[in-house]
């Protein structure tokens, strides 16, 4: 049909024709941004950050593409995926392909960042030239040796950044790290420069160090007023990040007499 080789069909059943969904599911992606350029217009360029196989994103990833082009208008959309082991960036570059073997439908190219084509960056100077290739290697090279002073690199290249560039870029490598070691790695550097970083991510640094202030503070208290303490309920203490919930134990421990006085109705 039409000069193309297609199946014998045995039956054929009539499906509804809305393409509403009837039930809300949520989707998304790591980080979305629109991108302005000098001679080809704005673009969409949805990047996924992925540490491994998963069948699933064959389905999502094409799906997500062709949402973000129909809700923006017809917008080129870029799906970059950034990956930090080979075999995951092989994975991921291979054509998704919608459609019958004999003609198909849609093809998805991701564009792969990984250990394999990105570089190893940890000269500041070259950082500030290209901070999101700076970022980009930062995230791909996670696990590697050096990864501390790739790290350290790019966190010395954002001093001078804008903050409306900079912002972004500690979001995204700390997203792109997930929970490897690197991450924590990478959180002390910015708890270091805090000044320089006022998003949601320092702002969650800056209450972790409220949080282990108000916990050294009560301990200080409770030995103060010879309140004995477990293993089990010191490490409740040093464990705790909710600050109202610290603040609260700090009143009672004033005029605590028992550690059960401090931690009553908060089991």
């Amino acid at each position: 049909m039409l000069g193309v080789d297609l199946p014998q069909p045995t039956s054929a059943t009539v499906l509804p024709t809305d393409l509403t969904e009837a039930k809300p599911v949520e989707r998304r992606v790591d980080t979305l941004l629109r991108i302005e350029t000098e001679t080809d217009g704005p673009f969409l360029l949805a990047i996924e950050a992925q540490g491994k196989k998963d069948r699933r994103k064959t389905t999502n990833w094409p799906y997500y593409v062709s949402y973000l082009h129909n809700r923006y208008d017809g917008l080129p959309v870029l799906l970059l995926v950034v990956c930090q082991d080979h075999a995951t960036a092989e994975w991921a570059a291979r054509p998704l392909t919608i459609g019958l073997r004999q003609w198909p439908t849609l093809t998805l190219n991701p564009l792969v960042a990984g250990p394999h084509n990105m570089p190893v960056i940890t000269n500041v100077a070259e950082a500030r030239k290209d901070l999101a290739l700076a970022t980009l290697a930062a995230i791909t090279h996670a696990d590697n040796p050096d990864v501390g002073a790739i790290l350290k690199t790019l966190s010395a290249a954002l001093r001078e950044a804008p903050e409306t560039i900079a912002e972004p870029i500690v979001e995204l490598t700390a997203q792109g790290l997930g929970n490897r070691p690197a991450a924590q790695q990478w959180r002390n550097l910015v708890a270091v420069d805090t000044s320089f970083y006022k998003s949601f991510m320092s702002e969650e640094i800056r209450d972790e160090g409220r949080a282990q202030g108000m916990e050294k503070g009560l301990l200080l208290i409770l030995q103060a007023r010879g309140i004995a303490l477990t293993d089990e309920t010191r490490e409740k203490i040093t464990s705790c990040t909710d600050l109202p919930l610290l603040h609260r134990w700090l009143t009672r421990a004033a005029t605590a007499t028992t550690a059960e006085d401090v931690f009553t109705d908060d089991h």
